[in-house]
């Protein structure tokens, strides 16, 4: 049987990530270790101590004024890596994952052995104001509603999707695959275009993406800002540093949205946060 590790990166979330670990415990193929990756937070610890059984390693890296959400990942992956692991799966932490996410995404991976792959499994969204009681694989798969952009294949099938929609939010890879894209880039810091970039990464070592009609997960509701106003000047930083290394713009949506909002501006092919008196090169 392959050595799958499960890596979560978190910073607050705390009981998005007990919940997490809960699920993880039922996994009908455990992974050999839960790599949580706190960003700055010294409460993750106390967290982990609520499920003692369960196999953990916790890394930690040190306060930023921006979380590090690239360095994070590769440090989880690095971690599980040295305990072992052949294949990696990247959960975030809002994400509950079914107990055959662990077993479908190594099956997956095995049927894709012969080429650089990352799988990515169904993600169904939870509402608001769900009680203790509802988080029950019946009641998640009641009340779970999937992704309007997001590819469904149909039970167990594979199929190959655009690497430019990869997102960690929930997917695998092998440990050689992830050196072959060397991993996420982390001049990323902060909110926005790591992910896009990883897929550019993937499919220029000769990689690529696919979805998968399993591996469930379940994304716990919290509060959002769409587009996400607060998080302008990192998407705006992280853009221009995506379009100066692949030629077009990541996160076109966010991009266009906070642009008619007034909230960035472009000079020439730089995306700048609006101050009063800077000009937009429309």
């Amino acid at each position: 049987m392959t050595a799958a590790a499960l890596i979560t990166i978190v910073s607050g979330r705390h009981t998005h990530l007990r919940r997490q670990r809960d699920w993880v415990a039922a996994q009908s193929e455990p992974p050999i270790t839960h790599v949580v990756v706190s960003m700055g937070d010294p409460g993750i610890r106390g967290v982990l101590e609520q499920r003692p059984e369960l196999p953990t390693d916790l890394v930690e890296l040190p306060p930023a004024v921006e979380l590090p959400l690239a360095a994070a990942r590769n440090a989880g992956v690095a971690h599980a890596e040295q305990l072992g692991a052949e294949t990696v799966v990247l959960l975030d932490v809002d994400c509950l994952p079914h107990r055959d996410l662990m077993a479908d995404y190594t099956r997956a991976l095995e049927r894709l052995a012969d080429q650089r792959a990352v799988v990515s499994g169904r993600v169904q969204y939870l509402p608001e104001g769900m009680t203790e009681a509802d988080y029950t694989p019946e009641g998640v798969a009641r009340a779970g509603r999937d992704h309007a952009a997001r590819v469904l294949p149909e039970p167990g099938e594979l199929v190959e999707g655009d690497p430019r929609m990869l997102w960690s939010l929930t997917m695998a890879t092998t440990v050689r695959t992830w050196h072959a894209a060397a991993g996420f880039d982390e001049r990323y810091v902060g909110y926005g275009g790591e992910d896009t970039d990883f897929g550019q990464r993937l499919a220029a070592s000769g990689g690529s993406l696919w979805w998968l009609g399993g591996a469930a997960a379940y994304h716990q509701y919290h509060p959002t800002q769409s587009p996400p106003v607060q998080h302008a000047a990192a998407i705006a930083r992280n853009a221009n540093l995506f379009r100066r290394t692949w030629g077009f713009d990541p996160m076109e949506g966010w991009l266009r949205e906070l642009r008619n909002l007034g909230v960035l501006t472009r000079a020439g092919e730089d995306w700048h946060v609006f101050e009063q008196g800077s000009t937009d090169d429309a």
